[in-house]
């Protein structure tokens, strides 16, 4: 089996691209694969590295004022015809759009050479890029039942993100032993986002000077970014404060404390349902069409998660939250169970098979 995979611009919509594909080489030990991104953002260096094949298109969105918007129109064109050529030198049996503006070349292409095509929407908001391609493709993967409502329902399956396998999979370790916490001491994980949030900071400042009275212990992720003006403001704070600037095992972090607070990222909340953890979310309200809010309301809505909206955020408000939930194991354990309901832990397996089928109806 020949497959291209396209995931361009962010890790979003990376991670759970490489994701599936790994899983796909554990069952198919002859297929290839050939990821089209960007010529300059994140994939465009992680690709290669990882050892896969790799071609990358100049390709921005229809954005700006009406003449950028012309150029990038003649950009797109341009991108199309550069498409059909990486698709006639590598005749993929199937093309894999995961979001980005590279995927919409890549895989429109496709659809005009009759090649069957699959598109990956992660969030609950569908992405612009899905959006165009909707009627040209095949087959629609999603995570969310918001997303799925407003999918054409004879091509669209609700199979999760292919992150949610990889983490459960994966040897976890624990919290505890990591941070050298005694084992049953109570945890709470902060982390916004791998590069930090300057604004929550702000909050979290005043937040953590009042937590490191409290029974349980907090791992603080700052961002590398805003790491050594933490570590300088909060240099007094005691020893159940630990502040990090990164974290490169989160998977084992959430499965291991007591409350994950974050952000609402669609891998993040992919890895916490998948895993059963409690959480408390602060979305990103920075992100395009509010969709970290939609994502998080998801959760909400089942009882899978509790949520506090970064303009309603207070060190009072985050403090009393955090003391309700760790002081009430009921309710923890039922946001547990909750997320469990929500988790694709199968994710990887049922879009693979989707990917049989698609090709059988060829």
């Amino acid at each position: 089996m020949k497959i291209i995979v396209s995931a361009g611009g962010t890790g979003g919509h990376l991670y759970p691209a490489l994701a599936l594909v790994e899983y796909i080489k554990t069952q198919d030990a002859n297929a290839k694969f050939l990821f089209v991104g960007t010529t300059d953002r994140l994939e465009s260096q992680i690709v290669p590295e990882l050892g896969y094949q790799y071609r990358g298109l100049a390709v921005k969105g229809l954005v700006g004022n009406p003449l950028q918007k012309l150029k990038n129109a003649f950009v797109f064109m341009k991108s199309l015809k550069e498409s059909k050529q990486i698709l006639k030198e590598f005749q993929p049996d199937i093309v894999i759009g995961f979001g980005g503006y590279p995927s919409a070349s890549i895989v429109m292409a496709a659809s005009r050479l009759k090649i069957p095509t699959m598109i990956h929407e992660q969030n609950s908001i569908i992405g612009l890029t899905n959006k165009v391609l909707i009627k040209r493709v095949n087959k629609i993967v999603c995570c969310y039942q918001k997303a799925y409502n407003e999918f054409p329902s004879n091509k669209t399956v609700l199979l999760g993100n292919p992150r949610a396998s990889v983490v459960t999979n994966q040897e976890l370790k624990d919290i505890h032993d990591l941070y050298h916490i005694p084992a049953k001491r109570q945890t709470v994980v902060i982390v916004m986002g791998s590069l930090g949030s300057s604004s929550v900071n702000r909050v979290m400042k005043e937040a953590l000077r009042q937590m490191q009275y409290d029974d349980y212990d907090v791992i603080y992720v700052t961002g590398k970014k805003y790491y050594d003006e933490m570590k300088e403001e909060l240099s007094d704070l005691n020893d159940s404060i630990h502040l990090v600037n990164y974290i490169d095992d989160m998977p084992s972090l959430i499965s291991s404390c007591d409350i994950i607070v974050s952000r609402a990222g669609a891998t993040t909340l992919a890895e916490i349902t998948a895993l059963g953890a409690a959480s408390l979310i602060i979305p990103s309200p920075y992100v395009v069409a509010n969709h970290q809010e939609y994502n998080a309301r998801e959760l909400v809505n089942a009882k899978a998660a509790r949520m506090i909206l970064e303009k309603d955020l207070t060190a009072d408000r985050f403090v009393s939250e955090i003391r309700y939930l760790l002081k009430n194991q009921s309710v923890l354990n039922s946001l547990k169970a909750h997320a469990c309901q929500l988790g694709k832990p199968h994710a990887c397996q049922d879009i693979y098979q989707e990917i049989l089928k698609t090709l059988e109806r060829k």
